[in-house]
């Protein structure tokens, strides 16, 4: 199982602020008055291989700079899944959709059983408002990992698109089961995996079964917080949750029960 995450090089990623520009520079090239730990830190950054800077460059949002490494890193190994993939994901990032999409199935083929690119191509039929070739595709991506919460949501979110309810919420109820934390994208990690967490549809209704979603796995806190936001969208039957078996243990708590005896603004000014 391949897992290659940026997390690991993202907290070096202050430092790399400082030694970028001195990157061209070896020990021996130094320019003079310079300080002993400035020199040494163009030293460590002149010992980085490209495959780790050019993951240095994604971690940084440097898409264009990832680009031309993993570009070159394809020529000099043409046969590396991994690489084709990474790249795919720079040139995803800035935009260029139909190139990314080329990398990803070059990277499929090489490796079948790599389960990133069927991700990150169903990411780009999702993107285009594909969603049943964007199904396909991030069922792929499971049948060949199915431990990975962000497949699950981002499945979540085609079924969503698609108008499939139901299967978005068992998606996004499989998603939380993985990792509690899938929804948090300030803790999201997912190193060669693209997520995409755009809408797409009825928000009003996406809010409440998030909010339903979390109520069956326990977290009444995020299920009040998507419950609010569902309401502020103009959600209409925020009531069903009084006789939805879901939410049968988040309404005993007080909070929710405060929340459900609050008036909306229509209610309030008849």
């Amino acid at each position: 199982m391949r897992k290659h995450c940026l997390a690991i090089l993202a907290g070096s990623s202050l430092l790399f602020c400082i030694l970028l520009p001195a990157c061209a520079q070896t020990s021996t090239d130094k320019p003079q008055g310079q300080a002993p730990a400035a020199a040494a830190v163009a030293d460590q950054a002149a010992k980085l291989s490209d495959e780790d800077l050019a993951r240095l460059h994604l971690a940084r949002k440097e898409y264009r700079e990832a680009q031309d490494i993993f570009h070159k890193l394809t020529l000099e190994q043409p046969k590396n899944s991994i690489y084709w993939n990474e790249l795919g994901i720079a040139l995803h990032n800035q935009r260029q959709l139909d190139s990314a999409m080329k990398c990803y199935q070059r990277s499929a083929k090489l490796d079948p059983k790599y389960a990133d690119p069927r991700n990150n191509a169903g990411t780009i039929y999702y993107e285009r408002g594909k969603f049943t070739k964007a199904i396909r595709s991030y069922n792929k991506a499971i049948s060949l990992r199915g431990d990975f919460a962000a497949f699950y949501l981002n499945l979540g979110f085609a079924y969503f698109g698609e108008k499939n309810y139901e299967e978005s919420i068992t998606a996004f109820r499989k998603a939380l089961q993985l990792d509690p934390d899938t929804f948090d994208a300030s803790k999201s990690r997912t190193g060669t995996v693209i997520q995409d967490r755009t809408v797409s549809g009825d928000r009003a209704r996406f809010y409440f079964l998030l909010a339903k979603s979390f109520a069956e796995s326990g977290n009444v806190e995020r299920c009040l917080i998507y419950l609010k936001k569902a309401r502020e969208e103009g959600y209409q039957d925020i009531n069903a949750v009084k006789s939805d078996p879901s939410f049968a243990s988040a309404i005993k708590d007080p909070a929710v029960q405060e929340f459900l005896l609050e008036k909306t603004p229509e209610s309030a000014h008849p």
